[in-house]
């Protein structure tokens, strides 16, 4: 082999240190702007975005492990050969940091951008390969600008429209609360008792959209069945029967309007109950204090449906009656704490016998309880148990109808009636007149044909989801650009006025917004008529900006529109990476957001093709982006042992799994741990999510400074599929630095013999000295071949934690591989050399510094991401020879090496004259001899 370096030449330093190596390698990519993505290119596109950080000043380990999932995936698709976008932004508005303003005395607008600056540096420090000259900060004017500019056109075509809502309302810091910061039913920050006030807010018609948000789920099958799922149900299609319940009040007709989907349970309503703000509950607490007390008791209730869930219910008789639709009877109306304004038209009928709500309702307040469906002849409901319509000492007919008036009475009954009304059974109809047997569909036409004779009801389908209210009584927002004028009422502001900036250098109280304060931003003047006129001073919810800012990506820099034409090219986002709490909301906003842009035009438009009157016409029509997001991988959360000490009156105090040293027992299992600082024993908590909260985070900077982020990021790969939870360890932790330290040493070890192997002769064939491996070699050489073809079938499973495996193998197998004793140096050279290549390849998206450090300085090229993925050598992996074990009886006596096609005549004489064998036999003949193809020969004596 001949060669024109020398062995002196190749100069590396021998031990491995992370800090030397990443700054060199970041820089490097730095310089030759590596990651600054093409927005034209003859490779296909592949568009990897990870779901961007709220700056909240220091990274946690759930932010590494989603960053590196991401980056892996995007440097895979670049050596693949595919032009790939990585970008990065700031999920920058939102109310922590104005908490933080309050706690801190700082503006929040200074105290997030200095986190911002904090937080890319140390994202940077992760070696991520992102194109950061498509930096978005969405609380920044060139990016706000744009939601304010379509919020005007939606607000024109009507999308978004204006009208009271419930909320919860704190008192004392004048400012509408999330559900999560009412504790106990008192404002978070205030302690105040939280009032239901209904205020007027903006709200964007997401259920106009709702058809397609469902259907267009079925187009994703990218996205985790699970995520689908959660959407289905969230947006909740159903469909039922719209009816009213007619009363005469103050002398005047009306109807109170429900909806329900089991309308072949209406012979069984027994009362109805309204929403404490509903008209009638107002109208019966005009002189009934008793009633007026109970109604404003109700308004300190939440508005979430989780709260709704599980607090108790209450209810209040109003006096007033309406009558049954179909009956004719009067059905008694009361207010219930569980029924909301904002659902539906705030009452519901109430069918204690197939209602678990319902029922426990009329147990607490002894209302009647009428059971009208029975699953039929064998479903044993009339069993004595009470349930089959009898009465509570167990007259009940075999066919379930029952005979007495009945009520479920014992617990056993309770069960059984919660068992199968929760199932998808559907039984039918008794003790409903005219209705009685028929089934579920039957019923519910029958019903609603009638309720339609008497012009009180209709099939209707209906959906769960609501319009998306978008209004904060926040100062750190995106500032609605609506100018409120006395005469003109409410005025989008004109394209030439925006953006309607958010003043940056504010005090923050926590008594409202400032905005609402400074008539320096508020007032102003009628873009219409002139006149003097107030700006609005709600900001919008911070779920708008991360609803579009992957589209905005695709166009840095546009001072034109939302985007540009650059948005053709990249959309739709190829690979969206991100935490399963985002499942719902911000994932359906993020897809209602793509289909108003879509409609807006924003994504272009292509020339449509049509024929009239024998000529052809050319019009048309926008590009076809449905949806945002192609394939979506939600991640597992990142968890950590907790330590605690009990404090006053039980309150724990939660102590780092740093600062505590755990003793083990022999199998290394913990049975104690102390603090560090004083010796004393701390009590061992849980393995929970890391959280501030339980102060069990790891603060990925301090595994950056000691181990290199390298190791950080193999750690994080290998730990656990990409789905699943990840358990920390800091065993793990030092396991990863300790394999790539072995791949340093490897190279260092090794470095002449590759360096001479680069700089051979280009005459010199590769497949000649790989026909000379011996078989030993040729073992080990096909280990790692099968490795690789393992490797890059997991990567298409996104299952990164095979790969990381992988790794591992194939190093070993080029250990292997140096071990063995050969007369021929050349051909241990060549495959240690074309096996570490493949090593460096296959691990540089995972650890990208350490790959790149080594193929420069082994003398593979000067970019490891501009070599191509390494292929499997299927001629590897074709054995002409096997090992099968040799046994005599049943009991291992050595393995033989035997030609792969050789027959079984051959094999059975091999293994006669196997040393071992021909001893046990001694001069005999043997009873019996069973081949097992490929796996073994068994001689019975």
């Amino acid at each position: 082999m001949s060669t024109g370096r020398t062995n002196a030449e190749i100069k590396m330093q021998q031990d491995y240190k992370p800090k030397n190596i990443e700054v060199v390698a970041q820089q490097y990519w730095k310089e030759k702007l590596t990651f600054r993505a093409k927005d034209q290119s003859e490779k296909p596109k592949y568009y990897c975005l990870s779901m961007f950080p709220y700056p909240s000043g220091k990274l946690h380990m759930g932010h590494v492990r989603n960053y590196t999932i991401g980056d892996v995936l995007s440097r895979y698709h670049r050596m693949k050969g595919f032009n790939v976008m990585q970008p990065m932004g700031w999920d920058a508005f939102g109310l922590p940091a104005e908490n933080a303003a309050l706690a801190n005395n700082v503006p929040p607008a200074a105290w997030t951008y200095s986190n911002i600056d904090v937080m890319r540096t140390q994202l940077q420090s992760l070696g991520l390969g992102v194109d950061w000259s498509r930096e978005v900060t969405t609380c920044k004017p060139d990016y706000y600008r744009w939601e304010q500019w379509l919020f005007t056109r939606l607000f024109q075509k009507g999308l978004i429209y204006k009208k009271t809502s419930s909320v919860n309302w704190d008192p004392v810091d004048h400012t509408v609360l999330a559900n999560e910061q009412v504790i106990d039913g008192r404002g978070w920050r205030s302690g105040a008792l939280v009032e239901k006030r209904d205020i007027p807010m903006y709200f964007m018609r997401i259920t106009q959209y709702a058809e397609e948000l469902l259907a267009d789920l079925d187009q994703l099958e990218g996205w985790p069945e699970q995520v689908k799922t959660m959407q289905r149900n969230w947006i909740g299609k159903s469909y039922g029967v719209r009816f009213a319940f007619p009363y005469q009040l103050d002398g005047k007709q009306d109807k109170l309007w429900v909806y329900t989907t089991r309308a072949d349970t209406i012979m069984g309503v027994t009362f109805v109950a309204v929403a404490a703000e509903h008209p009638l509950a107002t109208r019966a607490a005009q002189g009934n204090p008793v009633l007026t007390v109970f109604i404003e008791e109700c308004k300190h209730g939440g508005v979430a449906e989780a709260d709704i869930a599980t607090m108790e219910k209450k209810g209040m008789d109003t006096g007033l009656k309406v009558t049954h639709p179909l009956t004719g009877e009067q059905v008694p109306v009361w207010i219930g704490n569980y029924v909301l304004m904002g659902y539906g038209e705030g009452a519901v009928m109430a069918v204690p016998a197939h209602d678990e709500r319902d029922f426990g309702f009329a147990k607490k307040y002894g209302l009647p309880i009428k059971q009208v469906i029975a699953k039929g002849r064998d479903d044993g409901f009339g069993d004595g148990s009470g349930y089959g319509g009898g009465t509570a000492s167990g007259v009940g007919s075999e066919d379930g109808s029952g005979a007495g008036s009945g009520g479920i009475d014992t617990p056993f009954a309770i069960v059984r009636w919660q068992e199968w009304y929760g199932s998808k059974v559907v039984g039918v109809c008794i003790n409903s007149g005219k209705y009685d047997g028929l089934g579920y569909t039957s019923a519910v036409d029958s019903i609603a044909a009638d309720l339609a004779v008497k012009g009180l009801g209709e099939k209707k389908v209906q959906f769960r989801l609501r319009d998306w209210g978008i209004s904060r009584q926040r100062y750190w927002g995106c500032p609605i650009p609506i100018i409120h004028c006395v005469h003109c009422g409410d005025v989008p502001v004109p394209d030439e006025q925006l953006p309607v900036l958010l003043p940056e250098n504010v005090t923050i109280t926590g008594a409202g917004s400032p905005l609402a304060k400074m008539p320096e931003f508020y007032e102003t003047t009628c873009p219409q008529c002139g006149g003097a006129a107030k700006r609005e001073t709600d900001t919008m919810d911070t779920f708008v900006e991360s609803s579009w800012y992957y589209a905005r990506y695709t166009s840095p820099g546009c001072t034109t529109g939302m985007v540009d034409e650059r948005a053709q090219y990249w959309l739709p986002v190829d690979q969206y990476v991100g935490g399963i709490e985002h499942a719902i909301l911000h994932l359906l906003y993020a897809r209602f957001f793509n289909k108003l842009m879509r409609d807006e035009g924003l994504f272009g438009e292509t020339a449509l093709t049509s024929v009239s009157q024998g000529k052809e016409e050319q019009t048309l029509r926008p590009k076809s982006v449905d949806e945002p997001f192609t394939n979506l991988l939600t991640q597992g959360m990142v968890i950590a042992p907790t330590f605690f000490r009990e404090g006053v009156a039980g309150k724990k105090l939660w102590i780092n799994p740093a600062d505590v040293d755990i003793d083990t027992d022999s199998r290394g299992r913990p049975v104690g741990a102390k603090l560090r600082a004083d010796g004393q024993p701390v009590v061992i908590g849980g393995t929970e999510k890391m959280s501030k909260s339980k102060n069990n985070g790891v603060d990925p900077q301090v595994i950056i400074d000691q181990y290199g982020a390298d190791t950080a990021r193999f750690f994080i790969i290998f730990a656990a599929p990409p789905e699943q939870t990840l358990e920390w360890s800091d065993a793990g932790v030092e396991g990863a630095f300790r394999f790539l330290r072995r791949v340093w040493n490897f190279a260092y070890s090794n470095k002449n013999e590759i360096g001479v192997y680069q700089n051979r002769s280009k005459q010199e064939s590769d497949e000649s000295y790989l026909k000379a491996l011996n078989n030993e070699q040729r073992d080990v050489y096909r280990e790692m071949h099968v490795a690789l073809k393992q490797a890059n079938f997991d990567l298409q499973r996104l299952q990164f934690n095979t790969v990381a495996s992988a790794c591992m193998k194939i190093l070993k197998a080029l250990e292997q591989q140096m071990v063995i004793v050969t007369p021929d140096m050349n051909t241990k050279v060549v495959a240690i050399t074309k096996g570490f290549s493949i090593l460096l390849r296959l691990l540089s998206p995972i650890a990208p510094h350490i790959t790149q450090t080594l193929w420069q300085e082994l003398g593979y090229g000067d970019d490891i991401l501009s070599a191509p993925w390494p292929e499997v050598d299927e001629a590897a992996l074709v054995q002409d020879e096997i090992d099968l074990i040799i046994q005599v009886n049943g009991k291992l006596r050595g393995k033989l090496r035997v030609a792969k096609d050789a027959d079984h005549a051959m094999l059975k004489q091999l293994a006669l004259t196997y040393p071992s064998v021909e001893k046990l036999l001694a001069g005999q003949a043997a009873k019996k001899i069973i081949v097992v193809p490929g796996r073994l020969i068994n001689v019975v004596i």
